[in-house]
């Protein structure tokens, strides 16, 4: 009995030995310690949003313009830091309206910099991804400028795609319809969706290459929110701007960190993800905006955050 007991205390020891293991190569890759002050690094941007909202046309902004077809790739891609009460927000306009803002080489790249440049400023809270086209978001990899790439450049234009993607956040879109063209969604669908609505619905969705609706998506946990287009033609952009100043007010260290363990615990057993939570959390104990929340919350005023 004895010996067995031992047997079953050292299986254990070496489960929870290499479930520590893990923990700590997921803090390893978030760029966080195991409770060590001051030992949050991260400086990536925090939530961000894709300001389409399933609405009739997605683009406009509140100064009014006229959209030329005209191929101008240095704006494809506006990068609007906004200011005053709205400070810390951040939107990226896609602007390529002859190609209903389809996804080519050069607006990766564009897209690419941007976002690594918002990664490291620790001024920016949320990023908005809006159209600045009317009447569509994004229609997907452009398929004119796919014709001309040899089959070598495909792979790796695709898994910038992705990178990009995976470094903004996680998307909903209105359908996977790569196979209709004899290929699979290939920078992240077959692996975003399921985990949004269960592999089922998924494997439904990408093998008839359906497109749905506003309401269908949101009846099936797809997307979050179903708009009423105003005569601005931005009720979508609005709505992303109203959410983008819900989170402006919290805590910077505490917003990143959520989200770290929110997108990583996805990824593991919840056993796994508990133990990053418990990881991420302790990060947030030595800051000095916890202890600012604190005092706000006796003083009974607004807090002052610094992300400190």
């Amino acid at each position: 009995m004895a010996a067995a007991a031992a047997t079953a205390s050292g299986a254990l020891g070496a489960l929870q030995a290499s479930r520590a293991r893990l923990v700590a190569a997921w803090c390893a890759q978030l760029g966080l310690g195991l409770g060590l002050p001051g030992s949050v690094t991260s400086t990536r941007a925090g939530p961000a949003m894709w300001a389409q909202g399933w609405a009739p046309a997605a683009g406009g902004a509140v100064l009014r313009r006229g959209y030329s077809s005209e191929v101008n790739a240095e704006n494809e891609l506006r990068v609007r830091y906004l200011e005053e009460e709205n400070r810390g927000i951040v939107v990226l306009g896609i602007n390529r309206a002859h190609a209903k803002n389809a996804i080519s080489k050069n607006l990766i790249k564009m897209l690419s910099k941007a976002v690594d440049a918002l990664k490291s400023d620790k001024k920016v809270r949320t990023i908005i991804v809006r159209s600045e086209v009317p009447g569509v978001f994004c229609a997907g990899a452009d398929l004119k400028e796919r014709v001309k790439m040899h089959s070598s450049e495909v792979g790796p234009f695709v898994s910038k795609i992705r990178a990009v993607v995976n470094d903004i956040a996680s998307c909903a879109k209105m359908g996977l319809v790569e196979t209709k063209l004899a290929i699979i969604p290939g920078a992240g669908g077959t692996q975003r969706l399921p985990r949004a609505i269960g592999m089922s619905l998924a494997k439904e969705l990408i093998f008839s290459a359906r497109v749905l609706d506003g309401q269908e998506a949101k009846a099936i946990g797809l997307i979050s929110h179903v708009l009423e287009q105003n005569k601005e033609g931005d009720a979508a952009y609005r709505k992303a701007l109203d959410l983008a100043r819900e989170f402006l007010p919290q805590g910077p260290v505490a917003m990143r960190v959520a989200k770290l363990a929110i997108n990583q615990g996805m990824e593991v057993d919840l056993v796994t993800g508990l133990a990053i939570e418990e990881a991420c959390y302790a990060q947030t104990i030595p800051t000095k905006d916890r202890l600012e929340g604190l005092l706000a919350f006796k003083e009974k005023r607004p807090p002052r955050y610094k992300g400190e």
